[in-house]
């Protein structure tokens, strides 16, 4: 199995183009010479190749894709001299910090960097050749440079949008520590991803122990980024001040239940920078220093034969301060670097009593073009008895399903529950069970946690199920105890347990199992999480879902694509409500169940459907038959990604957009209308990001078109048509 790109080569067996002495290297890479393309890439990016390169002077190595350049200094220590962000004619870097800091067992090891700059706020290339090392222990030894290797070792088992994993180039350092007798069997290695075809790189650091004692590894700054400040202040903390927008980074150390990455994000920190004497601010408060480390040291023991390996900094350029544009190249780098998050099955949740239940929604999925089937929360099957009997009744459901072209999976519940004193979450201020996240919570590094996830590899592994929904855990979880085997103490509990659910999910992913998870572990493996919602919302009244379900889908997909995030649907009694929030029997509300179809569908947004049937009758039957059959029929475009047109506010229409530049239907248009009398309006389109420049033909539900002439901001003017409390869709060419 696969780990995280390369992670299970050999230290000394990496596939490279070049595995030499730095001088050597530098002597044979190409010489840079940067290129001047002016085409947008994200309408087309097919120029942008990832490249590495030496300077003119040999004294350089040069990461460039024509929208990113990261220039590393080799001698007489390795330093990062520039970084530039090309689309926006940026330099983003002010002065030369360590390359990664290193602590282990309580003692810090700065890697590579430069001392003699005296002015921090700026840097100019003439000053870099006086600067001298520092006295490291760890000394490069030497570099390699390779084409990326397989994110995981994932093929594509469902539809997607999307099949093909990310090529570019990786370049990575090693160091060894030449005059520490203790440390000489420990090898650090500093790693550099560019992407082709998008302002993106990527930064981790291993540590390999090859010796014959074991060390602790307690924090690994795998950035140190002294940047270009965002705004000058006089006065004020760095909380008050604006950070940087140029760069945006994500890692696979995020978690906090958020549906959010910015708020599940534990590992980016800005820091003071007091040697930049030259600062506004007076307190020197600026918060001008990136570095990329989790909050809560991982503390890990690393063995003799062991590798340890950091959070991945994925690093994103902006150009600008467009909210939509940057949504798009946020959603651009999923599509890239995680493809299996445009993985996208129609599937049902099924609330199931009896075996003949599930057997039924079987078959009504095969009737209606859906795809998979999840056994939801609250029915009647148990994945994680392992017993025969239960082994070959799963199996069988599987067996059934798969013969009708069905995937189908299960829901397991893992937090908000007890085990028992000894296997749940010690909280360390009172040294009993709880503080978890959702009050008590086993321990993943638990005995009965470890059990766990054996039981559900087996279980998925006998009985061929495809996908699996996950409650839990939640890392946020520390655990104070000292018994549980697979942490020591409170001190690497979450590291461990983290590290234990990733695991888990990259194994999923690379056994083609897709993965509904309510925390953002899309960098590990899994394919989907929550748009975000308030499940108490459900209970609403239906009419007022309509509204608030659309206001989900506007704000859930800004960062993330349509295919990242599922929606719902309760189709019988959720978190309480009445009969006016329940579609059943639905036979009885056609027409309110047909739109929340197709307000999901129409935004390629899977939403949990969750009963016990797709359909009471056939008149029933044959609407979700022709919504899942019209979906299909759009399927790539609205799969694409969400141009957001108005929010929902229930006082006039609201839509969201979808473009793709590479279809014949370069745009999809949905628009809604609240109101209890029809909308007819004007309203401005913009067509940009479809790569239509000069005249568009519109579609009103596919019928005849009229063809418009493009404004010269790529907008048209569309005359809307939409029936009271209804909606209406038209597509662009």
């Amino acid at each position: 199995m696969k780990y995280f790109f390369s992670t299970l080569i050999s230290l000394f067996a990496i596939t490279a183009i070049y595995a030499q002495k730095p001088s050597q290297l530098l002597d044979e890479l190409p010489v840079y010479s940067p290129g001047s393309s002016q085409i947008d890439w994200l309408l087309n990016n097919t120029t942008y190749k990832a490249g590495v390169f030496a300077s003119a002077d040999r004294k350089e190595l040069v990461l460039s894709n024509g929208l990113v350049e990261r220039v590393l200094r080799i001698d007489p220590d390795v330093a990062c001299v520039s970084y530039k962000n090309l689309t926006a004619g940026l330099e983003m870097l002010r002065a030369i910090n360590p390359e990664a800091v290193v602590t282990i067992d309580m003692i810090e090891y700065p890697i590579g960097s430069l001392k003699g700059q005296k002015e921090r706020g700026y840097l100019k290339k003439e000053w870099v050749d006086n600067y001298s090392s520092f006295d490291r222990e760890f000394q490069l030894n030497d570099i390699r440079i390779s084409g990326i290797t397989s994110y995981l070792d994932w093929k594509p088992a469902r539809w997607c949008s999307n099949p093909s994993l990310p090529t570019g180039k990786t370049v990575s350092f090693f160091y060894n520590a030449v005059k520490n007798p203790r440390l000489k069997d420990m090898t650090i290695i500093v790693n550099y991803e560019i992407y082709d075809g998008i302002p993106l790189m990527n930064k981790w650091v291993e540590i390999v122990n090859e010796g014959d004692q074991s060390f602790v590894i307690n924090r690994v700054v795998s950035e140190s980024l002294a940047l270009v400040e965002e705004e000058s202040a006089v006065v004020g903390t760095p909380e008050e001040m604006l950070k940087p927008h140029y760069l945006h980074v994500e890692t696979n150390y995020a978690f906090n239940n958020a549906m959010n990455y910015r708020v599940s994000d534990q590992t980016t920190h800005w820091k003071r920078d007091y040697n930049y004497t030259s600062q506004v601010n007076y307190n020197y408060d600026t918060p001008c220093v990136l570095e990329i480390y989790p909050k809560t040291d991982s503390n890990e023991r690393l063995n003799v034969g062991n590798r340890f390996r950091s959070p991945h900094s994925f690093q994103l350029l902006f150009d600008g301060y467009d909210r939509e544009r940057n949504g798009l190249a946020v959603r651009k780098m999923y599509r890239t670097v995680a493809p299996w998050v445009t993985e996208n099955p129609i599937f049902m949740h099924l609330v199931s009593r009896t075996d003949e239940q599930v057997f039924t929604a079987i078959d009504q999925c095969a009737e209606t073009g859906y795809e998979a089937l999840i056994l939801s929360f609250g029915s009647h099957i148990k994945i994680e008895d392992t017993s025969d009997e239960n082994v070959k009744r799963m199996k069988t459901f599987a067996g059934y399903a798969h013969g009708k072209g069905i995937q189908i999976g299960c829901y397991s519940l893992f937090s908000s529950r007890s085990i028992g004193p000894e296997t749940d979450v010690i909280d360390p201020l009172t040294g009993k069970p709880g503080g978890a996240f959702f009050g008590n919570a086993p321990c993943l590094a638990s005995e009965w946690g470890l059990e766990y996830i054996q039981k559900l590899k087996y279980m998925y592994t006998q009985t061929g199920f495809d996908i699996f929904e996950n409650d839990g855990p939640y890392p946020g979880d520390v655990c104070a105890s000292t018994s549980h085997p697979g942490h020591e103490g409170l001190h690497d509990s979450q590291w461990k347990q983290m590290e234990l659910q990733k695991e888990f999910y990259r194994w999923c992913n690379q056994q083609g199992i897709y993965v509904n998870a309510p925390d953002w572990y899309f960098l590990d493996g899994t394919n989907k999480i929550g748009l975000g919602y308030r499940e108490v919302n459900f209970s609403l009244p239906r009419d007022r879902q309509k509204v608030l379900n659309r206001q989900n889908i506007y704000d859930g997909t800004w960062w993330k694509t349509p295919s990242m995030g599922w929606g719902f649907v309760p189709l019988t009694a959720y978190q309480g409500g009445g009969a006016d929030a329940v579609l059943e029997p639905l036979s009885e509300h056609l027409k309110d169940y047909e739109q929340l179809m197709v307000q999901y569908y129409g935004a390629g947004v899977q939403a949990c459907y969750r009963g016990p049937r797709l359909y009471d009758t056939e008149e029933t039957k044959k609407v979700v038959q022709d919504v899942i059959s019209w979906y299909k029929r759009y399927r790539d475009i609205l799969n694409s990604d969400i141009i957001h047109l108005r929010r929902a506010d229930g006082r006039d229409w609201d839509g969201i957009m979808h473009v793709n530049p590479d279809l014949k239907e370069k745009a999809f248009i949905m628009v809604y209308n609240p109101l209890n009398e029809p909308i007819e309006k004007e309203i401005s389109i913009p067509l940009y990001y479809t790569s239509l420049t000069d005249s568009a033909t519109v579609k009103e539900k596919a019928e005849k078109g009229t063809k418009q002439k493009l404004d010269r901001d790529y907008s048209i003017t569309l005359k809307i048509s939409i029936p009271a409390d209804g909606y209406n869709w038209y597509v662009v060419e």
